[in-house]
């Protein structure tokens, strides 16, 4: 007995799965998953904190067109991205920021040098005879003292004098100098200690340079007392209590004319 052949459109057609449409959705859930991960800071980011912007499509004549925007930089919490773009304070001080990153280094980290004993006036104290004109560094060898003296429109005058420890050795000569280099931080030679704003001038018969400089200090102790200021100390150099040792580093750039008196 023979079956009766179905006839042509029976069977149902077969439904193909759309996968252009799942993938889409896969995506647009994965990308929802991120940005809520994203939100509440579970999502891990890079140093520099890149935080990616979303993908747009746009259609147009031409069919759809991906824009793909630039990735914007945001600083992490509590950590500062380069310059700010806060408006300036009030105080006009805006556009002077490299005024303090050029500054001296004295002028940024070290207070003004106060008056007082280490910084008496020249009342009792005259500057040397033939010790010169102008703006300069007075130094007394007999006198073991440094006077800064300023030159304006009534004259010259002595803006800070005060005892100072020069040289034990005949090493220094009087005469007529001039600052030629400065350094903020300096090791002195054969091992005897390290100083601050040294202001050289002229070298010695060795030829090491010898110029102001605060008191050594080796092994974590300074070399002398302040109270011993006064009287020769040095192998060459002038030392300085340290708020005297600043004022001079601040009056005396490069090129001040220094007189050395016997």
């Amino acid at each position: 007995m023979r079956r009766a052949r179905p006839t042509r459109g029976s069977h149902r057609a077969e439904v193909r799965p759309r996968y252009g449409r799942i993938g889409v959705a896969l995506l647009a859930a994965a990308v929802t998953v991120v940005a809520l991960l994203g939100a509440l800071g579970l999502y891990p980011t890079d140093e520099a904190g890149v935080v990616a912007q979303p993908i747009s499509v746009t259609e147009g004549s031409g069919g759809a067109e991906v824009d793909t925007p630039t990735p914007q930089r945001t600083a992490p919490e509590g950590r500062s991205g380069g310059r700010s773009a806060e408006p300036a304070e009030a105080n006009g001080s805006a556009g002077a920021t490299g005024a303090a990153d050029a500054a001296d280094p004295a002028e940024v980290d070290e207070p003004a040098a106060p008056d007082g004993p280490d910084a008496s006036t020249a009342e009792g104290s005259p500057l040397p005879e033939g010790s010169g004109t102008g703006t300069r560094v007075v130094f007394s060898e007999s006198r073991q003292r440094v006077w800064l003296v300023e030159s304006g429109a009534d004259g010259d005058a002595v803006v800070r004098t005060y005892p100072v420890s020069g040289s034990t050795l005949d090493n220094l000569f009087p005469g007529t100098y001039a600052v030629y280099s400065r350094s903020r931080h300096a090791i002195g030679i054969d091992d005897s200690g390290t100083m601050e704003y040294f202001v050289r001038f002229t070298q010695g018969t060795s030829g090491a340079a010898i110029g102001f400089h605060t008191i050594p200090v080796k092994d974590g102790r300074p070399l002398q007392t302040r109270a011993e200021l006064g009287s020769p100390r040095s192998h060459g150099c002038i030392r300085q209590a340290r708020a005297d040792a600043v004022a001079l580093w601040r009056f005396a750039p490069e090129g001040t004319t220094v007189v050395v008196t016997a």
